[in-house]
């Protein structure tokens, strides 16, 4: 259901993406109003949250079923409901054999109060996710808050509003009421930056269960795609694997788990303290077979045949499987009501994604395989990408996926239908209307998901 403006974007990148979604392949297909009206689908359905929590458990220390009675007697102390009635909405996923999902009940009718609490756009983002409010994410609130006052919660789109305000009239859209953990002088008048909750939503307009601190070593919150990406790689036990930009480390974690943690699993990424947070990730959730370095992937690949180390950089054909979950734009996320990126931001990620690429192919053992993935929408960083690497690359082959759940490609970049079928494209915007429904939630929740793209290809 529909109650959010669609995702605020700058004219001219509104302009750029109408054109990718109405280029010509699309129209001479479908025709002109069938891809418009999918293109403002697509925009409005990105700044509501999918209809379910998806939960990625972890099989490899305990059964799929004992993970989920344990989460439902987690959440009936978070709810104060029967463990039975909890336990029965959180549902395996019929094709994924690690995936809970839970359902998201909303949007709810809740009662907007006249004492506002005002969150930046990505904090109001996460309250629609399960959240609660952090202080640094509260940039105004009534002048005389003080700890226990019930306030309702709105979400700045714009990033207008001036930090420490006692109000705002600009762009913003509720997302329900909570209460104060803190005092307004607790957030704002303090030598340091406040830290914790500073608003404990009580009546979120989408309720779902706030996973902080629930089950950490049995349950990790990650996007249904990006959990079919991992399986699409499908890493078998004693493979030497790479993840070349792995933080905040869900998929690396996942690819160990897969594999039994009996192989090697290589992360890379630039910056150091996701570095450490990987490797705590790894600790908890008793995976030895991960080694995560500080490195920058477009120089991952050793101009030095005869160098030999434990870390980066490798020597040409180290591994049998190469992930490259790329750096991109960013706009397939859900919930997102804006985005304040220039077209020039937007367009950027394009030759960073190809120098990757290009230390991937090398880095790939022949016979290997290598998953690419983003979180966005464009066809430049997916199909237009996929167009790119089989030209430059004649030993790369495209191969089925397994699973496959999302959508095909899309139409635009001159790719076949053969190689369409090939790709997996998570479209939200194609069932949009339909989620509205009453469909049972495995079948739902295959195409409620954030906009996302997999591409896998074999090198002979």
């Amino acid at each position: 259901m529909s109650i959010f403006p669609r995702i605020s974007l700058k004219p001219e990148v509104t302009e750029h993406l109408k054109g990718v979604f109405l280029n010509k392949e699309v129209l001479d297909a479908v025709g002109h109003q069938e891809a418009e009206r999918r293109f403002h689908k697509l925009l409005t359905c990105l700044s509501h949250p999918p209809s379910y929590t998806c939960v990625r458990a972890s099989t490899h220390l305990a059964s799929l079923e004992e993970i989920r009675l344990k989460l439902g007697e987690e959440l009936k102390k978070m709810c104060g409901s029967s463990a039975e009635e909890v336990s029965l909405q959180i549902l395996p996923h019929p094709r994924i054999p690690d995936v809970l999902l839970l359902p998201v009940d909303g949007p709810r009718p809740v009662k907007q109060l006249s004492s506002e609490v005002v969150v930046g756009a990505q904090c109001g983002n996460a309250v629609l996710r399960g959240a609660h409010v952090f202080a640094p994410g509260i940039v105004a609130s009534p002048k005389y808050m003080k700890a226990g006052d019930v306030v309702s919660v709105f979400s700045d789109l714009e990033g207008k509003c001036t930090r420490g305000a006692t109000s705002f009239q600009g762009k913003r859209v509720f997302v329900g009421n909570g209460v104060a953990e803190m005092g307004r002088s607790s957030i704002f008048c303090t030598d340091e930056p406040a830290k914790g909750i500073g608003v404990r939503m009580i009546e979120p307009l989408y309720q779902s269960p706030s996973f902080d601190g629930v089950l950490p070593n049995l349950v990790f919150l990650q996007n249904l795609p990006s959990v079919v990406a991992g399986h699409v790689l499908g890493p078998r036990p004693g493979e030497r694997i790479l993840d070349m930009c792995a933080a905040p480390g869900g998929k690396t974690c996942h690819i160990a788990a897969v594999m039994g943690d009996q192989g090697e699993v290589v992360a890379l990424d630039r910056i150091r303290n996701k570095i450490d947070r990987i490797r705590q990730n790894a600790q908890m959730l008793h995976l030895r077979s991960i080694r995560a370095y500080c490195f920058n992937s477009t120089q991952a690949v050793s101009s030095d045949p005869a160098h030999v180390t434990e870390g980066p950089p490798f020597p040409p054909e180290s591994f049998d499987r190469v992930l490259l979950d790329a750096p991109c734009s960013g706009l397939g996320q859900r919930p997102n009501m804006a985005s304040t990126w220039s077209l020039k931001e937007i367009c950027s990620y394009q030759p960073l994604q190809r120098k990757l690429f290009h230390a991937a192919v090398r880095l790939l053992k022949k016979g290997g395989v290598l998953v690419y993935s983003t979180c966005t929408v464009t066809l430049a960083e997916n199909e237009e990408q996929v167009a790119w690497a089989l030209d430059t690359f004649p030993c790369l082959t495209l191969q089925p996926q397994e699973p496959h759940i999302g959508a095909e490609g899309m139409l635009g970049a001159g790719l076949s239908p053969e190689q369409l079928r090939l790709l997996q494209r998570f479209s939200p915007e194609l069932i949009w209307d339909q989620t509205e429904t009453t469909a049972p939630l495995p079948c739902r929740a295959d195409r409620d998901t954030i906009g996302f793209f997999i591409a896998k290809f074999l090198k002979n």
